[in-house]
């Protein structure tokens, strides 16, 4: 055999020239943290997980596990920003004292048992766990051992106890058969017990809405296996004149705008080859929703296998009927080209934000090479129709692993269907229904309520059950719970049955086998109706629901004196998630902000059970709040989201516990708020307050820069600020709080070329510190302890010295040393943020003339609220006079 010395050579040069840059960068953040007072035994053992490169700005992002004699310790984890070689930013969650914290270096427990103890801990049974692959004796790849739906990975790590204990476990995740649960478990390697557990399969609520953050559903290769046997055949041109017709950038929704046809809407940048292409040859691969990106179709039976997609057929036209009036099955194929258009739009425009290859964005086919591929959306409409409504999620995996958008349709009436009385006409009348969470139809609930008992057959009638009364629980011969004696007559017919001692599901199983096609309960007490509750029983096939007690008593007398009465139920008119596109980006928000946070490969840095404050739902707000903006937007305007799903108006409060306004009168959070438990919900109120801070912002760079409306390559305040935010998604530690974000966001202003002097960095930092501060996140302000969920503090103060971007003469010849005002632009009602105390003072308005046309006598200190409400629109200068100094603050009244 021929041995090619030279190719050895070259080889062992490049693995050594490899070696040494990464020590070389080890080396350079041990060095840079022991300057910012980080122990250096606590750095002493560190391992590169990955880098990552920027194109757009030619920077290197290293991001660094902190170990322990070799181990991990789990999501504590460096990032470190490089430019020319050198060290820019570092931030990082570091443990401290690790030596003395650390309880054991070899575990008592092996893998496999550690699974196995997991799945029965979780409550999935037995299981059957063997090897699949070592990479070494801490890491591991288990078989699904009958519980998972996945391989199970598992690997050596230390773990924070809840007592602060760093204790050898094993890290493992199970993606459990039913698609409810990614668990994310660390078993004690010394006792076999749970450590902590997170589940990746985030249930969340839009606010008394159900929304979830889950995780992948298909394994990388069954998604290739997919593809594969749905190739069409080639278009010859990468750009075949595709058309969609949708609610286009930058409609919120229908209620925003009409539907127009676009034409090749791809970015030639982040979609080279179009948006039905993946091979990266001219020529698409598929006729139907279906490409690159982004893989939409319909998931009706909530079973995540392949569903139907639009086809555009050969010409690439994708435009279908859609009929909002009416219920939303009938407009499937309109809201999946939707659904399919707007997942395209979000990836090609965070492209250009730097969501690329390299960064871990979705792609079937990395064409520059960069990143692993294999990991385009699969974007589920119509998910799971007979059981799941007010929902939305979106499953972010590592980099290489297919995530998983699922949208839902929404009850524009709160759950509730309707009884039509048709017969006697003495009786014509139409009475709210509710529904049963445990009837199905064709093995899947029927939460819908009488989807098939729609226009029934006029012979089916209403018939009061009568039982023989002879259980001593109950003394109602009409409530079902004994032996039934009118069986005849139930068959082929709908059930009424009075609410009594026993319970749902027992009354419905009974009218079944009675031949009954549907039950009713009539309450008998005088509250609310309610959903009917209940196991879920595949052997309770015939829908169900229940009316008030008046109309029961009503429709029970009636068959009493023995009158015929006909009825129509009929099922809640449904309104397609997959047509607000706010809620579509908010999705794909959550896939954009953890690829970003700690490293494409690391889903677990944006965790809501190891970070209390963590602010996921804030980045997502925020982008679907930056894609919907138009140049007629205003900072004061207060904006909703998910009003179209909610079936409310465009100017409606949305899902969220304020709007999004510059304007404290609609939206008054600060940081402080995010403590109060009752008012603001984990993680969705947490992020509504950060986002609000995010949105501010944005304002404040508009008004120095101006609203570009191209959002891909424009200059506008508003194309700076979503760059900064992406920014400092790469730049922040993992597991941030708001301090860590604030800081990351500071530090891309040094890292964006839009600024090349000094001083137009700190005219923007200065901007930028104003925002975070006039809502809490000031100096002095601490995100407090990871865990806790209350010890927030909020300040509103400014750095001394240097350090305080807003000393110097700044934006506009402004010195916002000690006052600043927000909102400006304001409607007339303004709030003053005293950066110091400064005693009693003076607050005057001027208009452009110089007349002075508002005083007010005030302590100025803390916040104090001007109201100036008579001033008409236009350019006015609010002065603060006190002894310590005079400021004058241009002013803007909308």
């Amino acid at each position: 055999m021929k041995i090619n010395y030279f190719k050895i050579l070259m080889i062992s040069i490049l693995f050594f020239s490899a070696n040494l840059s990464a020590q070389n960068y080890i080396q350079s953040v041990k060095d840079y943290l022991i300057t910012d007072k980080v122990d250096a035994g606590d750095i002493q053992d560190l391992k590169i997980i990955e880098e990552v490169h920027s194109s757009k700005n030619n920077i290197k992002r290293i991001y660094l596990a902190q170990q322990f004699n070799g181990i991990p310790i789990n999501n504590s984890q460096i990032t470190a920003t490089f430019k020319d070689g050198k060290i820019i930013y570092v931030s990082h969650n570091l443990e401290s004292n690790i030596s003395n914290r650390a309880n054991i270096s070899t575990p008592s427990l092996g893998p496999v048992s550690a699974a196995s103890t997991a799945a029965i801990a979780l409550n999935l049974g037995g299981s059957n766990f063997s090897v699949v692959n070592t990479t070494s004796p801490q890491k591991l790849v288990l078989s699904n051992g009958g519980v998972s739906q996945e391989n199970v990975p598992v690997k050596l790590v230390y773990t924070i106890s809840e007592s602060g204990e760093l204790k050898l476990a094993w890290d493992l995740s199970i993606y459990t058969m039913d698609s409810k649960n990614w668990w994310s478990v660390r078993i004690d390697a010394l006792t076999g017990s749970i450590i902590n557990k997170n589940d990746w399969v985030i249930n969340c609520t839009f606010d008394g809405h159900n929304h979830q953050d889950r995780s992948r559903d298909k394994s990388n290769k069954e998604f290739e296996l997919l593809f594969d046997n749905q190739l069409t055949t080639s278009i010859s041109a990468p750009y075949a004149g595709e058309s969609y017709n949708v609610y286009a950038m930058p409609l919120e929704s229908p209620n925003h705008g009409d539907r127009s046809i676009v034409e090749n809407p791809q970015d030639v940048v982040a979609s080279p080859f179009g948006w039905h292409d993946t091979d990266g040859v001219e020529g698409a691969e598929f006729t139907i929703t279906r490409g690159n990106n982004v893989y939409a179709q319909e998931d009706l039976l909530g079973n995540n296998n392949q569903g139907e997609s639009p086809d555009g057929g050969s010409e690439l036209a994708f435009d279908f009927p859609i009929d909002l009036t009416a219920d939303a099955e009938g407009s499937r194929d309109a809201a999946i080209t939707n659904l399919f258009y707007w997942n395209n739009i979000v990836h090609d425009v965070f492209y250009n934000y730097g969501f690329d290859e390299a960064s871990g964005n979705f792609q079937q086919n990395n064409y520059t090479g960069n990143g692993s591929g294999f990991d385009h959306v699969i974007a589920d409409g119509f998910d799971n129709v007979r059981r799941s409504v007010n929902n939305a999620n979106f499953a972010t995996p590592p980099e290489g692993n297919n995530p998983r958008m699922q949208m839902f349709l929404w009850n524009t009436s709160g759950e509730r269907g309707n009884l039509e009385i048709i017969e006697p006409a003495s009786l014509a009348r139409n009475i709210e229904l509710s529904v049963s969470a445990f009837s199905t139809t064709n093995g899947q609930p029927n939460n819908s309520f009488f989807a098939s008992l729609e226009n029934p057959d006029p012979n089916a009638q209403l018939v009061l059950v009568e039982d023989d009364d002879a259980s001593a629980d109950s003394t109602d011969p009409n409530d079902g719970c004994d032996t039934f004696l009118n069986p005849e007559e139930l068959d082929g017919n709908i059930a009424l049955i009075r609410r009594g001692s026993c319970n749902f599901t027992l009354k419905v199983a009974s009218a079944q086998a009675a031949g009954a096609i549907g039950v009713i309960i009539a309450n008998n007490v005088a509250d609310e109706i309610i959903n009917l509750g209940g196991e879920e029983n595949n052997s309770n096939v015939i829908p169900a629901g229940m009316i008030n007690q008046e109309d029961g008593d009503v429709l029970i007398s009636a068959l009493l004196n023995g009158e015929t009465i006909i009825v129509n139920p009929t099922r809640p008119r449904f309104i397609d998630g997959s047509l607000d596109n706010g809620i579509i980006i908010h999705e794909y928000g959550h896939g954009i902000s953890t690829r970003l946070t700690g490293g494409p490969t690391n889903s677990g840095c944006l965790s809501t059970t190891q970070q209390q404050e963590q602010m996921g739902e804030g980045w997502s707000d925020y982008f679907g709040l930056m894609l919907t903006m138009t140049a007629d937007d205003t900072a004061i305007e207060g904006r909703g989201i998910g009003t179209f799903a909610t079936n409310q108006p465009v100017d409606g409060s949305g899902i969220r516990p304020a709007q999004y306004s510059t304007d404290t009168n609609i939206n008054g959070l600060t940081y402080g708020d995010t403590n109060d438990e009752a008012a603001i919900s984990q993680p969705h109120g947490i992020g509504t307050i950060w986002a609000t801070i995010l949105w501010d912002m944005t304002w404040e760079l508009i008004d120095l820069y101006g609203f570009d409306a191209d959002i891909y390559n424009g200059t506008g305040g508003n194309n700076t600020a979503l760059q900064l935010v992406m920014d400092g998604l790469k730049n922040q530690p993992c597991l941030p709080g708001f301090v860590d974000g604030r800081d990351a966001i500071l530090a891309a202003v040094d890292m964006n070329d839009r600024w090349t002097t000094d001083g137009e960095r700190r005219d923007a930092k200065c901007l930028i510190y104003t925002a975070f501060a006039n809502r809490g996140v000031g100096f002095s302000a601490s995100q407090g302890a990871r865990f806790s969920r209350t010890d927030q503090v909020e300040a509103f103060d400014f750095p001394e010295g240097n350090d305080n971007f807003c000393n110097e003469l700044s934006v506009g010849g402004i010195d916002a040393t000690n006052f600043s005002v927000y909102p400006n632009p304001s409607n007339g009602t303004m709030n003053l943020r005293i950066n110091k105390s400064v005693g009693a003072g003076t607050v005057k308005i001027f208009d452009i003339n110089g007349r002075l046309i508002h005083t007010q006598e005030s302590l100025l200190e803390g916040n104090v609220r001007v109201e100036a409400s008579n001033l008409s629109t236009g350019v006015y200068l609010l002065q603060v006079q006190s002894d310590v100094a005079t400021e004058t603050i241009k002013l803007i009244i909308e």
